[in-house]
């Protein structure tokens, strides 16, 4: 099974989705090789994607992913936001969420503690800073991480913990 999408799809896909106003944040193929599932998720800085947005693209891409045919069997399209507990993709998503609440969970073989909650303090030189509970920054080198969310629930239980005196 193809795990990938042509750069040049990807491309289109992303043309498409900027001609709606919406950003293609990830183009993610899952599922198996005889039930194969592509996922884009969009976005948009101001205001989020709504049902119509994730509806247009979904109607479009469809009709470009039928012709250029990347699978032989029949897939699943699924178009959504990416949610409130976001994964970060790119440098722009490090950029733009720098000082919010994260998840940051680490491969296998990282050693313990394997997931790392804080503020992301950003991302340079291929190094991922997190200001944890007790306010030190933790250097998470990005080919070690497995994924880095947004964790809303994560913020409030941090500002609890700070004005009761305890972070």
């Amino acid at each position: 099974m193809m795990t990938r999408l042509s750069d040049d799809l990807l491309a289109r896909l992303g043309r498409l989705a900027a001609s709606e106003g919406v950003e293609l944040l990830a183009a993610e193929v899952a599922g198996t090789a005889r039930k194969p599932v592509v996922r884009l998720l969009l976005d948009r800085a101001e205001g989020g994607v709504t049902l119509a947005d994730c509806e247009s693209v979904s109607r479009q891409a469809s009709v470009l992913l039928d012709a250029h045919d990347p699978f032989p069997a029949a897939f699943t399209l699924e178009v959504s936001s990416p949610g409130i507990d976001r994964k970060l993709y790119n440098e722009k998503d490090f950029a733009r969420f720098e000082g919010c609440a994260v998840r940051v969970r680490m491969c296998p073989t990282w050693p313990a503690p394997r997931v790392v909650d804080g503020f992301l303090e950003g991302r340079t030189d291929g190094v991922i800073r997190v200001r944890n509970r007790s306010g030190a920054i933790c250097e998470l080198p990005e080919g070690k991480v497995f994924e880095t969310r947004l964790a809303p629930n994560l913020d409030e239980s941090l500002k609890r913990a700070k004005s009761r005196g305890r972070m």
